[in-house]
């Protein structure tokens, strides 16, 4: 078993405990039945989301990754990135925030896009990267306005396979931008250390979806290599 995370380990912890990371029988985008699930629509509180941004700006300086700006696309992305800016300042890296609507507002100032102009090299914030679109949209945004995509910050990498015309294809979203895209891709926490977690809780009624994970990663993962 590779070295722990300490970060991914807590994180990990922290989204079983708030009932973001569920086990069980769910129903992906890709229309596959997956035995975990997360929601980060359910840090539906001041303090798992203050706690969430904190993961989120621990990784992102850890990672080294440069940025001028933090840009959440709608929905989730939104208050995914307004935490993750109003945390940054907390540590004294204050650094302008932007999002986008889904549908033009035709009044006041118009437009798709909300707060701070998009310029310099953006980072963009959402939950999980299932098949990129919406991070494509997000490029196409930032790049429509004269500013440079420059990485992807998630919560969870599945590390899993796309899809491309309901065919499954050997690599995942995350690769897809990182190889084809271009994009630095940086996760708090990806499926492997959701196993190490599994692994080690076994004790606390999860050995079974321990091993449920485990036959989803062998049939679905993709080669990290």
């Amino acid at each position: 078993m590779s070295n722990l995370d300490p970060l991914a380990q807590e994180f990990v912890q922290f989204a079983v405990e708030c009932g973001v990371l569920r086990f069980g029988e769910f129903k992906t985008k890709a229309g596959r039945m997956s035995p975990y699930f997360f929601n980060a629509g359910l840090f539906d509180d001041g303090a798992k989301l203050g706690r969430l941004a904190g993961f989120y700006a621990q990784r992102l300086l850890a990672s080294g990754m440069e940025f001028d700006m933090v840009f959440g696309p709608a929905y989730k992305g939104i208050p995914l990135g307004a935490a993750l800016s109003v945390e940054l300042a907390r540590l004294g890296r204050n650094v302008p925030f932007a999002y986008n609507r889904k549908e033009a507002k035709d009044h006041g100032e118009g437009g798709t896009l909300v707060g701070a102009p998009l310029k310099g090299r953006v980072l963009i914030v959402d939950d999980v990267m299932s098949a990129g679109t919406a991070t494509r949209e997000s490029i196409a945004i930032i790049q429509a306005a004269g500013a440079t995509p420059h990485g992807v910050l998630i919560a969870l990498d599945r590390q899993e396979k796309a899809t491309e015309n309901g065919q499954d294809v050997p690599y995942s979203a995350v690769q897809f931008v990182q190889r084809q895209l271009g994009l630095k891709v940086s996760s708090i926490a990806k499926l492997s250390d959701l196993m190490q977690y599994l692994a080690g809780h076994s004790g606390a009624g999860l050995a079974q979806a321990h091993q449920q994970v485990q036959a989803y990663r062998e049939r679905y993962g993709v080669d990290e290599g």
